[in-house]
């Protein structure tokens, strides 16, 4: 079974070469303040952008986002994939689907079996992707904690996912047999400090994953 890693939270040229480099199938940047990986500036998010290759699919992460964010952000054409990790409801998903042309990732957060079956319920006609993330943490992602795997275990999900909530190299083998995730996101798993990506840990989280 070949599962896909998208790598979250890159700020700077080198780790992104270095997420690319060892097969990320996608790479996320942050656009919300609020978190250590933000990436503030326009035009370091367009330049980091302009580094991926066609292939790897380049996404970012919004929290809430109004409209004009978004048409900025957008304007700096390095986005294929938006994500939506906050509390947007259903007709603001799709809404913003309309709005940008791009397609959509909901984020579900779990906390208990019956956030998978509200989240797919809520958000499947509307998205193109869904990820379950944890609902613990004081962000809305990146927050180092795993939720009760189990809870995906044996699911059928409408549409591709991806499973998040603190992977590390340690513990994504075992999170990828238990939900039977074909595809898996990293943040914190691959800092050396918070918010501080280590190339290293992206490789070795990347080969770890190649390797199932």
């Amino acid at each position: 079974m070949s599962v896909e890693a998208k790598i979250c939270g890159l700020s700077t040229p080198e780790t992104v070469d270095a997420a690319v480099a060892a097969g990320a199938r996608f790479v996320g940047f942050v656009t919300y303040p609020r978190s250590p990986r933000h990436v503030a500036s326009n035009d370091v998010l367009k330049a980091l952008g302009a580094r991926v290759p066609k292939g790897v699919i380049r996404t970012g992460l919004f929290v809430d986002p109004d409209d004009s964010l978004l048409d900025a952000r957008l304007a700096t054409g390095a986005f294929d994939l938006l994500q939506l990790h906050g509390a947007e409801m259903p007709e603001r998903v799709a809404a913003i689907k309309a709005r940008t042309g791009k397609p959509v990732m909901k984020v579900i957060k779990v906390g208990e079996a019956g956030d998978v079956e509200r989240g797919i319920a809520a958000y499947a006609s509307v998205a193109d992707r869904l990820m379950f993330d944890t609902a613990e943490g004081t962000l809305p992602g990146g927050n180092a904690k795993a939720f009760d795997w189990t809870i995906l275990s044996g699911r059928a999900v409408p549409l591709p996912w991806l499973l998040a909530g603190g992977l590390r190299l340690d513990n994504v083998a075992e999170a990828v047999r238990v939900t039977g995730a074909r595809a898996v996101d990293v943040s914190s798993g691959v800092e050396s400090s918070r918010g501080v990506k280590s190339v290293d840990l992206i490789r070795a989280f990347l080969d770890q994953v190649k390797a199932f």
